[in-house]
């Protein structure tokens, strides 16, 4: 049976619809398979960071990755709103890490420092910066605020923008999303996957599995696995309010729209995606000590979402030895790495297989590990 589709992307989330861009770019035919808004959707959990300081603890080809996606980063908006008429918002100011105590600070060193020293780390930018030179940068902050660390690469954008944006672009390059499209099992026959969902079976040449937490389930039927799990994080958004930060914080960053999202939250909660108002607290509580300004907004929407975790708190990218052509794709930073999704790791899967330097990132670093 001829394939009807050279790509099956299963997942229409950030690193899906990344993935299905960057792979309809090459002439591919593509589809999406999406659950819909019913979907665990990691993205509803994401901060709209383009982050690199503090990553890569225990693994620096990480580090590398974001780094090396943050620097793709403008290419990609570029490209986007070139293509889309879609502007993303992305900016790369620099972004802090604040601490709230001498100790906290004095942690955020040594962590730092740990991560550089590590061997075949690729270094970056990044500086320790004390109360005094930290407020001619921040000058609200509050009076517990010691300092911060500070890294040049960091950013942020708009990423609802970039998901449409990610959505748009894919279909105006001949790529189909159809929603609604629980697949519920992969068949392997004669070098054609068959994809078979609620709405009727898919045939594709190659199959990308960029479904978040259901990768747990569908990897094994393509000879992968995806030892991966959900941990709730709770987001807090503000009215808008006159612009007081124009740099991002890993747990504060005002949008380009005025509002001013709160995130400082990591929950082993399983499938429970409601609000708790004790943890909404806690991070609103922590914010006003970091900026007493925000202490006179209101809080006008709160949500959580499941991030996608793994055993170490890396991606997993892998193709499948047993079933060719079948790949898998899973992080927790769909924002940060959009740009390496879309821009490197796409064409990859296109041209039928991933290249070494991604070795590292295989499911085969957690053999002979308890599975979460």
């Amino acid at each position: 049976m001829t394939a009807d589709f050279d790509v099956a992307v299963v997942g229409g989330g950030l690193v899906g619809a990344a993935l299905a861009w960057g792979i309809a770019r090459t002439q591919q035919r593509v589809v999406v398979l999406d659950e819909g808004d019913v979907a665990y959707r990691a993205s509803r959990a994401n901060f709209a960071l383009v982050w690199v300081q503090g990553k890569g603890l225990g693994m620096p080809e990480y580090a590398a990755w974001t780094k090396r996606s943050s620097d793709a980063w403008q290419d990609l908006a570029h490209q986007l709103e070139e293509e889309t008429g879609v502007d993303v918002a992305f900016s790369r100011p620099g972004g802090f890490t604040l601490a709230l105590s001498e100790a906290e600070l004095e942690a955020r060193a040594m962590l730092l420092q740990r991560l550089h020293n590590q061997p075949n780390m690729v270094r970056y930018p990044y500086e320790i910066l004390n109360r005094n030179a930290l407020l001619r940068q921040l000058p609200q902050i509050g009076l517990e605020v010691a300092g911060a660390s500070y890294c040049p690469l960091d950013g942020q954008c708009n990423s609802l923008r970039l998901l449409y944006a990610f959505h748009r672009g894919m279909r105006q390059l001949g790529a189909e999303y159809r929603p609604n499209h629980v697949v519920q099992a992969i068949d392997y026959h004669n070098g054609v996957f068959f994809l078979r969902s609620s709405s009727g079976t898919i045939p594709a040449e190659k199959v990308v599995l960029a479904a978040g937490i259901g990768n747990a389930r569908l990897a094994p039927m393509v000879g992968l696995k995806a030892p991966v799990r959900p941990q709730r994080g709770h987001i807090v958004v503000t009215e808008r309010a006159e612009r007081f930060l124009d740099y991002p914080l890993v747990t504060i960053r005002q949008t380009d729209e005025g509002t001013v999202m709160l995130g400082d939250s990591a929950e082993e909660a399983g499938l429970d995606d409601g609000v708790g108002l004790g943890v909404a607290a806690a991070i609103a509580n922590r914010a006003v000590r970091m900026f007493p300004l925000l202490r006179s907004l209101n809080v006008v929407r709160s949500w959580a979402g499941l991030r996608v975790m793994t055993q170490d708190g890396f991606p997993i990218y892998d193709e499948s030895s047993g079933r060719t052509g079948a790949f898998l794709a899973t992080c927790h930073s769909g924002v940060t790495l959009a740009a390496a999704h879309a821009l490197v790791l796409a064409p990859m899967i296109a041209r039928g297989g991933l290249l070494a330097e991604l070795d590292a990132f295989s499911a085969r670093r957690f053999d002979g590990q308890a599975t979460v």
